[in-house]
């Protein structure tokens, strides 16, 4: 709900409101937000010591910005961000075409307007959700579209050709006091980047040869793929050289960093312990790092969001199959990944035929070194005897936790795996559950125990 705001032009200019610029109004809110101790940039992981600062020095220095890197490195995500360092309300003019100052007019409509109300212009109030465009740049993509274009409308409802109300704004003017993003912005044609130029270096547009010059007033961003610089387009020198900054963005550097975005991205169905997380976030960390995927096109965050997803539904459904409640996933939901998400993964000319073993070969070395990180310094040799010497214990998709737990008799080490993962003895069994079967493949990956079995029941001992 609007707040309780000036509604016209003259008690605006009482309350002693100046305009100002978009820049500027940025400006000042994000080094508020620094003053204040306040996160300028909610749900954006992995940045803080990278990109935001150098994000900031940008912004701070109003300068328009492109965002350069691999997909799903949250590109967009972060541009998005940008809306929470607008003021909440804006004024505008009432009924104007575009996002136009009350005491500031720009387009010949709205000047005629002041000129004639003077104080009695009435004011509207946007909130800052609506003064921010985004624009996914595509090849058919018309300078109709972004700056705009003669309203053929407007012309046969008797008005000149050469009359500037004739004209139809694109997305550009309609971002004027906003922020306007461009995503993939190498996918725009080359003629089409060329209508950027007036708007970043002077400011204004120009339709069709018209005479008429707006003042825009706007921050552009624009997101790309260092791959779309020789595989669909690239941007013109010109326009590079227009951005104020070009920003180099990147995968999460940290495991618990990768773990923090998947825990905040993913919509999970049933309970995903954090060494499970971690395994995921190895396993991509693995994809990122190997030579048989092609490392151009990345590996996506969207690609370890998926994984957890998955895994997660692999609990939903067995806790459907077996009546095992509640739904926690255990280290034998992994291996639907490989099958699952390999369409997510680009891989080298060379891996065909081989994708599935490339991905299970390094989904086994993720879940040995998150085992490794997770039981350093605890001796599980007692639980590898135990198991190797007549107390098989059986694991599969369809075994309920309840059924692997009793297999086992008592063990101290047994406590031990379980509060490395986080679990108590009065815990649900699957949560104790998760923990002794990584221990388990642990103990297999490290030839300590065998395993044999079929697709839905596996036996280690």
């Amino acid at each position: 709900m609007t707040p309780d705001l000036p509604t016209t032009a003259g008690a605006l200019r009482a309350a002693g409101h100046l305009p100002r610029g978009v820049k500027a109004e940025i400006r000042d809110n994000l080094l508020a937000a620094l003053r204040e101790g306040r996160d300028p940039w909610p749900g954006i992981v992995g940045f803080d010591r990278t990109v935001l600062p150098q994000l900031e020095r940008a912004l701070l220095a109003g300068h328009d910005v492109v965002l350069l890197g691999e997909r799903g490195q949250g590109k967009t995500r972060l541009l998005r961000t940008l809306v929470g360092l607008l003021d909440e309300w804006t004024p505008v003019i009432e009924g104007a075409e575009l996002n136009e100052h009350p005491l500031a007019p720009i387009t010949p409509g709205s000047r005629r307007r002041a000129a004639e109300l003077g104080d009695d212009l009435p004011v509207a109030w946007k909130h800052r959700d609506e003064r921010f465009a985004e624009k996914l740049a595509t090849p058919d993509t018309s300078v109709g579209d972004l700056v705009g274009d003669v309203d053929p409308v407007k012309v046969a409802q008797g008005r000149s050709l050469g009359d500037p109300e004739t004209i139809h704004y694109g997305l550009l003017p309609r971002s004027h006091r906003g922020v306007i993003a461009v995503n993939e912005l190498p996918d725009l044609a080359e003629r089409i980047q060329v209508a950027l130029l007036n708007v970043m270096e002077e400011r204004d547009i120009q339709i069709r040869g018209y005479t008429l010059r707006l003042p825009l007033d706007v921050l552009l961003v624009a997101t790309a793929n260092p791959e779309d610089y020789t595989n669909r387009g690239r941007i013109i020198t010109p326009l590079k050289d227009r951005f104020g900054a070009e920003i180099r963005t990147h995968y999460p550097l940290e495991i618990a960093a990768e773990v923090d975005l998947v825990r905040q991205e993913a919509d999970l169905v049933a309970e995903v312990g954090d060494h499970l997380l971690q395994v995921i976030a190895r396993f991509v960390r693995h994809l990122r790092e190997s030579s048989s995927i092609d490392q151009r096109s990345g590996v996506s965050a969207r690609f370890a969001v998926a994984a957890a997803e998955t895994i997660a539904a692999g609990a939903l459904r067995r806790s459907a199959l077996t009546g095992e409640n509640p739904p926690i996933a255990r280290p034998v939901d992994l291996e639907a990944v490989p099958a699952v998400l390999r369409g997510k993964l680009e891989f080298e000319a060379g891996e065909e035929g081989r994708e599935h073993e490339v991905l299970t070969h390094l989904l086994r070395r993720s879940v040995a070194d998150t085992a490794r990180a997770t039981f350093a310094g605890l001796d599980l040799r007692p639980l590898a005897a135990l198991v190797s010497d007549g107390h098989p214990v059986a694991t599969g998709e369809r075994v309920p936790a309840g059924d692997l737990l009793a297999a086992l008799p008592e063990l101290p080490v047994l406590h031990e795996v379980a509060a490395r993962v986080g679990a108590g003895p009065k815990d649900p069994a699957g949560r104790i559950a998760s923990g002794v079967e990584l221990a388990l493949e642990s103990l297999y990956l490290t030839r300590q125990l065998s395993k044999d079995g079929d697709d839905d029941r596996t036996v280690y001992g």
